[in-house]
């Protein structure tokens, strides 16, 4: 199915657009069509099902099962929830509060917190489509245990003089989880194809304009030269290229496959994935609002130094 899209796109190029696919516009033209299509249908035929899933696991029911852990169990359960859970920046407060509330340890809750955004479901999805299985179990693998520690360490810390006093004092009250029957999951998981779609997609056009670009113009020798295997701090620039970006992990993925396809370590091109969804600069300010600048600084540090590791096992075991 992905040869045939490939060659239908390429004969576009040349027999539509008039374009030679072995010129730098081509080649960008072919890259850019070819993966907004592959990545719009592998949503489109996904969605559905994932939505089906998240519909068993909305916020009240996430805190409730949370409360029933303790110690490292907690924190597994907290990054493992966050796979399935949906979480962007815009929920981050209302999150951290009802996780509070809740009286969930603020490590448990960083847990949660650091790995939704970098285990996205849906982007699990396109990651095994693009890279296969292997690269994709190992970045979710790799993903829970930077939460679960991350959220660990914070613990253990004692960081709760951190947080924002108004926090403790806020009291929004239990309420009842939704009886949803089969038919409302199946309205609700086709609510969520509209839904997400709609969202995301100038993110995945934004990302893959970008990685067409790489793909075309950029020298090869370029991004070898300073992302490639050879350069011992091509994970660190990586990274601190990645966290004032903002995007999430489905527009990054274009630019993460473009890289590789140049010569980029994969462990850098994902690493680079991670500081970009877990550490964006918009999520940083909304979460100013519930914790103060010390707080904010660690768990910055925390999970940056964790993916900066990450890149690195990538790289040694890829």
């Amino acid at each position: 199915m992905s040869a045939l899209l490939s060659h239908l796109v390429r004969l576009l190029v040349e027999n539509v657009f008039r374009i030679s696919i072995n010129s730098r516009l081509g080649e960008s033209l072919h890259f850019f069509i070819y993966d907004s299509l592959k990545i719009l249908l592998l949503l489109s035929f996904m969605i559905f099902a994932i939505s089906y899933i998240r519909s068993f696991f909305p916020p009240e029911k996430t805190r409730q099962v949370l409360s029933k852990f303790g110690g490292f169990t907690a924190h597994l359960m907290a990054s493992l929830l966050g796979i399935v859970t949906p979480f962007c920046s815009c929920s981050s407060v209302p999150l951290f509060i009802g996780f509070v509330e809740a009286g969930i340890p603020l490590g448990v809750t960083f847990s949660f917190l650091i790995t939704s955004p970098i285990v996205n479901e849906v982007a699990l999805v396109m990651l095994v489509g693009l890279f296969g299985l292997k690269i994709a179990l190992v970045y979710v693998i790799t993903g829970v245990l930077i939460g679960t520690f991350g959220g660990i360490i914070i613990g253990k810390l004692g960081l709760e003089k951190y947080v924002e006093e108004y926090v403790y004092q806020i009291t929004t009250g239990q309420r009842e989880e939704e009886k949803m029957t089969w038919k409302d999951r199946v309205q609700f998981a086709k609510a969520n194809v509209k839904d997400i779609v709609k969202r995301v997609w100038l993110f995945i056009l934004i990302g893959i304009a970008v990685g067409a670009i790489i793909h075309g113009y950029v020298p090869e020798n370029f991004l070898t030269e300073y992302a490639g295997r050879g350069n011992p701090l091509a994970v660190f620039v990586a990274v601190a290229l990645g966290i004032p970006l903002y995007s999430n992990a489905i527009g990054t993925i274009p630019v993460v496959e473009a890289l590789i396809g140049k010569g980029v370590a994969i462990g850098t091109a994902l690493a680079f994935m991670m500081a970009v969804t877990a550490l964006s600069l918009p999520e940083m300010i909304i979460l100013r609002k519930v914790i103060k600048p010390r707080l904010i600084g660690i768990f910055v540090s925390i999970t940056g130094v964790s993916i900066v590791m990450v890149g690195y096992l990538f790289n040694f075991i890829l």
